[in-house]
């Protein structure tokens, strides 16, 4: 499978196949270079809701405005509570959450929307960015999918919220992107007791003590194809976070003192 993230600018990467389909849809992922952050948020720290320089935050996502094109006004974020609540984003919600971690949409990992001047955005150190596209209706979102979130079916949400609006899950393309994976990312009994069987074991590998290597991309798509999602309709990035560490923060790998970086999706206006 290609790579469907390609390199843009030394800050972005961008979904190149999506963006020539659809004149005027502007959808990536940020790296952690060339910002203001100071470490251990060096330096490109997209995230107002870690413990940076807000100043220095606001200014990395000003640079990262100018890279897009799309004006930080408006931007939108949900709170990222790793729950399966998704947002329909409309007019009113523009700027929400975009200079100031406290106006962001609450209880919120999923933001959908077809209106155009809108940015929907979401942040990640590990956890699994999800792109959606429906051509037929217009209608684009984007998911932060920790293992909670997951497991849980934030991807079905999304769907489901897609569906209500008048899409086709077998129109519905899907892109996984830079996020932790399976060869580095162990858990415990805890957390694959959550996975239905089903699932099991395309994505689970068991190590020794009770630990288990869980693929959490993976696990998304089968969610996700259990949806109605065409295989042939999903994309899976090969960036990990936690290795690639030229290139992005990891919160397993920094030890949960990192920065986050942005995936986005929106029309211009």
């Amino acid at each position: 499978m290609s790579e469907p993230f390609q390199p843009l600018t030394e800050s972005t990467l961008e979904l190149e196949d999506w963006q020539q389909l659809i004149p005027g849809l502007k959808a990536g992922f940020t790296t952690r270079n060339s910002g203001l952050s100071a470490p251990p948020f060096d330096t490109l720290n997209l995230g107002l809701h870690v413990p940076d320089h807000s100043a220095d935050v606001v200014a990395n996502r000003r640079k990262l405005a100018d890279i897009v094109q799309f004006p930080l006004g408006s931007w939108v974020s949900g709170e990222q509570t790793h729950e399966t609540n998704v947002h329909l984003t409309a007019e009113s919600d523009r700027g929400k959450g975009s200079t100031t971690y406290d106006s962001s949409l609450k209880q919120t990992d999923g933001l959908v929307t077809n209106q155009r001047g809108i940015l929907c955005t979401a942040f990640f150190a590990d956890c699994v960015p999800i792109f959606f596209l429906d051509q037929s209706t217009g209608y684009i979102g984007i998911a932060h999918a920790g293992w909670k979130g997951t497991v849980s079916h934030i991807g079905q949400r999304m769907v489901e919220t897609m569906q209500k609006a008048g899409a086709d899950p077998v129109d519905i393309r899907v892109t996984i992107g830079p996020s932790i994976s399976h060869d580095v990312y162990e858990v415990d009994e805890r957390v694959v007791s959550h996975i239905p069987q089903a699932f099991f074991e395309k994505t689970v590998t068991a190590q020794e003590n009770n630990r288990f290597l869980l693929d959490l991309k993976q696990l998304n798509a089968e969610i996700l194809l259990q949806q109605g999602i065409l295989r042939h309709n999903i994309d899976i990035t090969n960036y990990c976070t936690f290795r690639d560490d030229h290139l992005f923060f990891s919160h397993r790998r920094d030890q949960g003192e990192t920065g986050r970086m942005l995936g986005y999706i929106g029309y211009e206006k």
